[in-house]
């Protein structure tokens, strides 16, 4: 910082607040400093200093997934909205699994973040009471809980499942299946299983079984997923008319099988999906979904953070903040044939 200070002309405080708050140092004299900076190639200490400011600038991101498109446009959006405030995202990824999520919670609080965002509302007990202790602004993401911890942006799950089960319903099936990961190992999706249930109990209220909701294998799904659990939905029911996926990841899986098996689809079988992933947009037929904006939910908890942690507008949100969701009717979803007047 001294090398810096006499290269540009002025104090060591001075280089020191240009660092810390450059709003505070006139544009010249602002500029002469950033240029010795660069001359000079000066990294600043940031732990060093942050012993002083008791600031670190990194925000503590937990996520399933990296390999998820929708999770990776989140954290886009989260790290452009934090962006103009020089905040950091530290990005950690659980792999569905809720004691690492507990663990990186550990690791992430004991580098003193200055707030912790996680994918999710469902913890281990010492997970909640961490983040209940952190001391920071805590947004739980991609779920619209009653009662977060402190804050959360998402949507209902829920809603979602329910209402690819109204669509497939108002088209007259009523042999309908879904597709999603099972519940028995270490990793478990709670979001994808809160769809399911969401599915089921809408299959329910319009008078029809939910015994073809298939929940198969471990999460992450992946292609092979979808097409490995759609082969055990046509062992089991073989009659089966519609399917929901609870990934359109899954939903490409299953449609490449269908091709495999020489169901047509969606003359022989509807499918939908759900995250409007690019490649469901691409396949032909091109997928129906839901679609969540990803990068919305990221963007939203970044404007919602700096509110909180008075670098932006005024926090005036609801604890839970919904950014709802859309049906997205593509060309994987008919009217079933007795609809048609095809047969039975």
């Amino acid at each position: 910082m001294q090398d810096v200070s006499r290269l540009a002309g002025v104090s060591p405080m001075t280089v020191s607040r240009v660092l810390a708050d450059p709003q505070r140092v006139t544009e010249p004299t602002r500029r002469r400093v950033l240029e010795a900076v660069a001359q000079l190639r000066y990294v600043p200490d940031m732990v060093a200093g942050s012993l002083s400011s008791r600031r670190t600038s990194f925000i503590a991101v937990i996520l399933p997934t990296l390999t998820n498109a929708n999770f990776a446009d989140t954290a886009h959006g989260l790290t452009e909205a934090l962006r103009p405030a020089d905040y950091q995202p530290l990005i950690g990824y659980t792999m569905y699994r809720l004691d690492e999520e507990e663990r990186l919670i550990r690791a992430m609080l004991a580098r003193r973040p200055e707030a912790v965002v996680v994918a999710g509302t469902v913890h281990t007990k010492a997970a909640s009471e961490l983040l209940h202790q952190a001391g920071v602004p805590v947004v739980e993401i991609w779920e619209r809980p009653d009662r977060p911890i402190d804050r959360a942006v998402g949507f209902s799950n829920h809603e979602a499942g329910r209402a690819a089960a109204r669509r497939l319903i108002a088209l007259g099936h009523r042999r309908i299946g879904a597709l999603g990961p099972g519940i028995d190992g270490a990793a478990r999706d709670f979001r994808g299983e809160d769809r399911l249930a969401g599915f089921a109990a809408a299959l329910r209220e319009a008078g029809l079984g939910d015994e073809l909701v298939l929940r198969h294998g471990e999460p992450p799904v992946s292609f092979d997923h979808g097409a490995r659990a759609l082969a055990v939905l046509l062992e089991r029911a073989g009659d089966v008319e519609a399917v929901f996926a609870v990934s359109d990841i899954a939903a490409v899986g299953a449609l490449m099988e269908c091709r495999r098996r020489g169901i047509r689809v969606p003359e022989d079988l509807s499918l939908i999906g759900f995250g409007d992933f690019e490649i469901g947009r691409q396949c032909v037929p091109s997928i129906d979904t839901i679609r969540v904006d990803a990068q919305r939910i990221g963007r939203r908890t970044g404007e919602l953070l700096l509110a909180l942690l008075g670098k932006g507008s005024p926090a005036g949100e609801p604890a839970s903040l919904d950014v709802g969701f859309e049906l997205v009717v593509r060309e994987t979803t008919a009217a079933a044939r007795r609809e048609r007047g095809g047969e039975p």
